[in-house]
């Protein structure tokens, strides 16, 4: 077994994000051997005796995912400070934990795709992996060619550069102030969606993900979910996940 960093080794094993293990280490919450680990740059295998919080790490576990369709109305976060539902609030309890692949905000609905994985988490979330996202967007306000060719060129919003979003109208829709629209874009910023629309005078009343790289909604029921067969996983991920 080839040594790995602790953080890469604990997201592996679904823990946390590389990022939050850094987070837990200064802290001082993970030990290895018995040790208060100060550094994430501690090579790890599965012959170590890791802790978190006092709780020992078992060995890692065969990395699964889930397509899941998120109601509108729950948040996609562990804990809510406002103590709001949360997506884990309701999944199945055997399902273990899991964490989500990027986020839908509270008003949006779609696929979220949920994975014990925090290293695959991370690769289908970089914008550098380029995975398209696709939905479908109701927005009232006036859709004219040039806004749509606006938002395809890339779009700064409040100092902040949004890279292409690729928006076209649905087709045999009667003239209406709501309209739908095919959007599609590979980066995922925060509300990215909700803000470059509000930027060329729309405002978004629905929006729902159809796909998110590979991985489609299909015919899933709203609260419902399938999990992505690991032979699957294995052959779309093998670098990622060392197989």
């Amino acid at each position: 077994m080839e040594p790995e960093r602790i953080a890469k080794y604990l997201a592996h094993a679904g823990i946390a994000s590389r990022r939050d293990i850094e987070r837990m280490i200064a802290e001082g919450r993970i030990t290895v051997n018995g040790k208060k680990l100060d550094t994430p740059a501690t090579l790890v295998t599965e012959a170590d005796a890791i802790t978190v919080d006092g709780r020992p790490v078992g060995s890692k576990p065969t990395t699964r995912l889930w397509r899941y369709h998120k109601p509108a109305g729950l948040v996609t976060t562990a804990k809510d400070p406002q103590g709001r539902q949360t997506v884990f609030d309701t999944l199945p309890r055997g399902l273990g934990r899991v964490i989500s692949v990027g986020r839908l905000d509270l008003n949006s609905e779609g696929l979220l795709l949920l994975t014990n994985n925090g290293e695959l988490a991370r690769h289908l979330e970089l914008p550098s992996t380029g995975l398209e996202r696709v939905y479908r967007v109701r927005v009232h306000g006036t859709v004219t060619a040039d806004k749509l060719a606006k938002l395809a060129k890339g779009i700064k919003v409040d100092d902040v550069q949004y890279g292409p979003v690729i928006a076209v109208m649905e087709k045999d829709q009667q003239t209406s102030a709501n309209l739908w629209l095919n959007v599609t874009l590979t980066e995922g910023k925060n509300r990215e969606i909700r803000r470059v629309m509000e930027a060329i005078d729309l405002k978004v009343n629905r929006l729902i993900r159809l796909n998110y790289g590979p991985f489609e909604l299909g015919p899933l029921k709203p609260g419902e979910g399938e999990e992505v067969p690991v032979a699957t996983l294995k052959r779309m991920f093998s670098k990622v996940l060392g197989t």
